[in-house]
């Protein structure tokens, strides 16, 4: 076995995380109100030995034209800690993260809820922090609009130092610019001491805040360049706070398409391209860039110059750059863009997505990796069947768990 070993989360999405996922033929329509369809996903992700599965969140819908919103794979599911709270009564090792928002919660809620879906989970439990970047969940909480980025993150930075005194102390007496807390948690610490910290912010803010308190970082990019930047400038803030490199994991997200032969790999991701209407698309790729509608431009011309926007600036930045790079059009940033929402996609078979992999593991680029199948149940399957005996075989993925909590899983240290 490596000295080293890699990070493995499945990040659930209903029917994937492909765009036209619910179109596939072998889909499963109604996966995202269907518990025993979740419960037999955490079961395989379980049974492949991954760190953790992650469900992500929004309290709102994913898009303003309900007509668009209709054909994607992202318009109904489960409240996160509703659900995780289930497939922990049917799991027993692995890890279980949801997102909340610090814009749209207190800390004292939500830090007794994860407290308590970690001590049900007997210690397995994460809370993935955002701060929300969508108008259309601001609308569902009597803003009158989106919050500035730079406000979003002040009260982010004593959200997370709030709730982390409940959990690390379990005392309170906080007194604040946006939160007053009196009384400690009515429950006590879990096997693992406290919910594992996660974080996704890419901007400036977002990454002081990851280096201040977070112990796994989800990230996106396209390129190993961009993946050695994020993670060798993430790093390098840590000591600033006190802290070593290795405290934080980094799990960039890839979309992995894997067959016995690379051809095949191929062709099942030109199929699913086939099935991206282009309104869908490009109104996708309009939301994650802010700005009203794309489809006011020429669908087949270049990506218009864009103001700096409030939403998510890390994203917006990593799709622009990608399409000045390659010269895309938008109707072909959109395909491209649909597939993964920016992540790194990869197509191959075992060994090559493997060989992928290992290159940004034991290059410097990520600690492990977020895996978000195109379709489920299929892509999840090809994954665990294929490409992790493969990791396994080269001595970069545990055959077992070697704990019982996800701090264990994960090596990280337990809070005092």
């Amino acid at each position: 076995m490596s000295p080293r070993q890699m990070k493995l989360g499945l990040f659930l999405w209903a029917t994937g995380h492909h765009i036209a996922a619910w179109r596939h033929p072998d889909a499963h329509v109604t996966a995202g109100i269907d518990i025993d369809h979740y419960i037999a996903l955490a079961r395989t992700a379980e049974a492949a030995k991954f760190d953790m599965v992650f469900c992500e969140d929004a309290a709102g819908l994913r898009e303003a034209n309900i007509n668009i919103a209709s054909q994607t794979s992202r318009s109904i599911g489960f409240e996160p800690i509703s659900l995780l709270s289930a497939l922990a009564a049917r799991t027993e090792r692995i890890g279980l993260v949801s997102t909340a928002s610090t814009s749209y919660n207190e800390p004292y809620g939500l830090a007794r809820m994860f407290a308590s879906l970690d001590n049900l989970s007997g210690g397995r439990a994460g809370w993935n922090l955002v701060t929300s970047a969508s108008p259309i969940e601001a609308a569902n909480f009597g803003a009158t609009g989106l919050r500035p980025h730079a406000d979003r993150y002040a009260r982010a930075r004593e959200f997370a130092m709030v709730i982390t005194g409940l959990w690390h102390r379990r005392s309170a007496g906080h007194d604040g610019e946006s939160f007053s807390v009196r009384d400690p948690l009515d429950i006590p610490p879990s096997p693992q001491g406290a919910p594992v910290m996660v974080q996704a912010g890419a901007s400036d803010d977002g990454k002081d805040l990851a280096a201040r308190t977070a112990d796994v970082v989800f990230s996106a990019a396209q390129t190993f360049e961009e993946a050695k930047a994020f993670y060798d400038d993430l790093k390098g803030r840590l000591a600033a706070y006190g802290r070593q490199p290795d405290d934080v994991k980094i799990m960039p997200g890839v979309a992995p398409i894997v067959a016995a032969t690379k051809a095949e790999a191929q062709a099942k991701y030109d199929a699913l391209q086939e099935l991206i209407p282009d309104d869908v698309g490009v109104a996708l790729l309009s939301s994650y860039l802010s700005i009203s509608d794309l489809g006011h431009y020429p669908i087949d011309g270049p990506l218009p110059e864009l103001p700096e926007s409030e939403g998510m600036k890390s994203r917006q930045a990593l799709v622009i750059e990608q399409a000045r790079r390659d010269g895309l059009s938008i109707r072909e940033l959109a395909r491209y863009f649909a597939g993964a929402r920016g992540h790194w996609r990869v197509v191959g078979t075992a060994g090559e997505i493997a060989d992928e992999l290992q290159a940004r593991f034991e290059g410097g680029a990520a600690d492990g990796f977020n895996v978000m199948p195109s379709w489920f149940p299929g892509e999840l399957d090809a994954f665990a069947t294929l490409v992790v005996p493969e990791l396994q075989r080269r001595g970069l993925f545990r055959k077992d768990y070697e704990g019982r909590t996800l701090r264990e899983h994960l090596g990280l240290k337990r809070p005092i």
